[in-house]
């Protein structure tokens, strides 16, 4: 039985590949980017204790494979939302993401040059995805904004990439896609991710998607 896959075929890249290359940060927010931006509510209810508050959002697996193939890249990734959610912390410790601001306030520019100097990037170093009038300072001042399918008219006008897919149904694997196609990396590492695959001995530092 031949194993061999066949050639495979990626939408051509829609980011200029110097900028691609140039890009060694990605920035995420979370509602309406890494979600679909609906948040569920609820409370626990005990006869002998308080209500306890809980939040849940829907994330989509693809995005996730989309992150672990930036991170396989050598891409550094972070995320910066304006919603504070324990949800958002157990994903980006799933998908291996250190780099966590949550900020009720939407700071999100000033954290994210926070961040960045941590790392020894520059701004124009770094893409950002966003939805929302929150991101629009950020988009305004990294190196590759980037819009989700559903972004609002003003981030729209701002990116440079604007994507087809909407937040928290494929949106980020998207950009990941067209942003290592652009680089030239995104066969290889697809292959490479299968290859692991095809053999008993799991990688223990692996993050599930």
């Amino acid at each position: 039985m031949d194993d061999t896959l066949p050639p495979l075929t990626v939408t051509a890249p829609r980011i200029a590949p110097d900028l691609a290359r140039r890009i060694r940060v990605v920035g995420l927010d979370v509602d309406g980017v890494l979600t679909d931006g609906g948040v569920y509510i609820g409370a626990t209810r005990s006869a002998v204790e308080p209500a306890t508050p809980f939040e849940l959002k829907r994330y989509d697996i693809q995005d996730g494979l989309g992150i672990q193939l930036l991170r396989k890249a050598g891409i550094q990734l972070v995320i910066i939302t304006g919603r504070v959610s324990d949800s958002v912390a157990i994903r980006a410790k799933e998908l291996g993401i250190t780099a966590v601001v949550q900020d009720p306030h939407a700071r999100k520019l000033p954290a994210l040059r926070r961040v960045l100097a941590d790392m020894g990037c520059s701004l124009d170093e770094c893409a950002f995805v966003g939805d929302d009038l929150p991101d629009l300072a950020v988009l305004r001042a990294v190196g590759l904004p980037v819009a989700v399918g559903n972004a609002v008219a003003e981030v729209r006008r701002t990116a440079v990439l604007q994507l087809a897919a909407r937040g928290g149904f494929g949106a980020v694997r998207e950009f990941a896609e067209a942003l290592l196609s652009a680089r030239g990396e995104w066969i290889d590492l697809v292959e490479a991710y299968v290859a692991e695959r095809s053999h008993d001995v799991a990688d223990p530092a692996e993050t599930p998607s």
